[in-house]
């Protein structure tokens, strides 16, 4: 009886919590990003590396792992596997999450821009 009685409410604590919100993002505003800021040098599919590896199956693809293209040393070495959270990170701020990153990008400043990129990113680099 006793165990129930601690084991019931850590239970019902986790069974009624309230889930996280996801951010959505707004892919259609996130295709536009891509094409302003980023299409110059990378490609949503395919394997053609222009200026910058293609992104093709980033998500849960490891930094510095795409053949072809020659990395910097720290994107090698930090060995990132890339999901909404580390690319959200990235993306706001791309040499401070990466020290020597050669990526030559300043970042997403303006509020829900690095949400609504990824939002199209998750499908339009799905393989």
């Amino acid at each position: 009886m006793h165990l129930l009685v601690v084991i019931l409410p850590a239970l019902l604590f986790v069974a009624l919590r309230p889930l996280p919100v996801l951010a959505g993002g707004d892919a259609a505003k996130g295709e536009g990003i891509f094409t302003n800021r980023c299409s110059d040098c990378h490609m949503v599919r395919g394997d053609t590396v222009k200026k910058a590896p293609p992104l093709t199956g980033l998500f849960e693809r490891v930094s510095g792992t795409w053949a072809g293209f020659d990395y910097s040393d720290a994107m090698k070495s930090a060995a990132i596997v890339w999901d909404e959270d580390t690319l959200t990170q990235f993306l706001k701020n791309p040499r401070g999450y990466v020290p020597k990153t050669k990526m030559p990008f300043n970042g997403l400043k303006r509020a829900g821009e690095a949400e609504d990129l990824i939002a199209y990113l998750r499908d339009a680099t799905a393989d």
